[in-house]
């Protein structure tokens, strides 16, 4: 329990930080930064202070870590193309708004955490098994998902011949939503890998990883994203054919034209 405080504090301090930065300077620069950065903190934090951590450790840190350097330098990388995050349009003006914003990604970020900080404060972890690599296969799965579809998605959106329309080529063929995909399946394997250090009511860590589904796939991803795309391109027969025939998230075979089966 000891460690899962010191996870939240650290968490609430680090975003405590970047919104002191983001709203003095009116700026959605360090936002997208703020939150991979906040994984990568609270882990190596988690890590020193535990002492000599054994192997199993240093597999759950270098997954979290691996996973928050490739998501930070994307958006980084983006924000700066883009130079503006419109969610933030109508709160970089308002600080108590801007501010819960901040305050919710930090709990986010503290409870998606859950499996590996428990896993990092454990006094007696032990050595890897296999669900840890069950576990692994997961993570990898799960970020060259999230990785490849960002990548595809952040070059559509840099041709200029293209940007304004919806992308429909690589994984995105597949889902409409396959970088989420993968970022779910990359917090589900990290709590596979926690396996061998749980029981009893230590289970419950299964918070983290339900919790980043839900907030995905019914809260801030899936649902807003959707919304913006139906009102972007609500009117375009091509959009409505692709939104038919695409699966939501899980990737799957295109529909076949005029029918409700997936083409085998």
């Amino acid at each position: 329990m000891t460690t899962i405080l010191v996870s939240f504090l650290i968490s609430l301090g680090v975003n405590g930080v970047f919104f002191a930065v983001a709203a003095i300077r009116k700026t959605d620069v360090v936002t997208d930064l703020s939150y991979s950065l906040t994984f990568a903190v609270v882990t190596i934090t988690l890590l020193v202070a535990g002492g000599a951590p054994v192997t199993t450790q240093v597999v759950l840190a270098v997954f979290v870590l691996v996973w928050a350097v490739r998501l930070g330098v994307y958006l980084v990388r983006r924000i700066l193309t883009v130079k503006v995050d419109h969610r933030f349009d109508d709160m970089r003006e308002r600080p108590l708004r801007f501010a819960r914003f901040w305050l919710l990604q930090a709990v986010s970020v503290a409870v998606i955490m859950l499996p590996v900080t428990y896993g990092l404060g454990h006094s007696n972890p032990p050595d890897p098994n296999a669900w840890v690599v069950l576990g692994g296969i997961v993570w990898l799965v799960g970020l060259i998902i999230e990785w490849v579809s960002d990548e595809q998605k952040y070059a559509f959106k840099c041709d200029p011949e293209r940007r304004d329309g919806f992308i429909d080529s690589g994984l995105w063929r597949y889902s409409r939503h396959p970088n989420y995909f993968g970022e779910m399946l990359v917090w589900w394997g990290v709590f596979v890998c926690t396996m061998p250090f749980l029981s009893g009511l230590s289970y419950l860590v299964v918070i983290g990883p339900i919790f980043i589904t839900v907030l995905l796939l019914f809260v801030s991803g899936v649902p807003l994203l959707e919304k913006s795309a139906e009102t972007r391109h609500g009117a375009d027969l091509a959009y409505q054919e692709y939104k038919r025939r695409t699966s939501l998230l899980v990737p799957l075979p295109p529909r076949a034209e005029g029918s409700g089966r997936f083409r085998r």
